[in-house]
């Protein structure tokens, strides 16, 4: 899967917050996601995030570089 810094994850579950999006921080073996409700940053590994990817929203200025 194709997951950038910068890529907005929407996620099939939400946050205990109630936010169903996270922000990509970093991208490996593990992803570090902040929240975008609560901005809480988690480190998650990368198999249990694949799985649960509804959308990826990507910035236009991302798609350039």
């Amino acid at each position: 899967m194709d997951v950038k810094i910068g890529d907005i994850l929407v996620m099939k579950k939400k946050h205990p917050c109630g936010e169903n999006r996270f922000l990509v921080l970093r991208s490996g073996m593990d992803f570090r996601l902040r929240c975008l409700g609560c901005a809480r940053e988690m480190l998650v590994p990368r198999n249990k995030i694949e799985k649960n990817i509804k959308t990826i929203i990507r910035n236009a200025q991302s798609e350039n570089n």
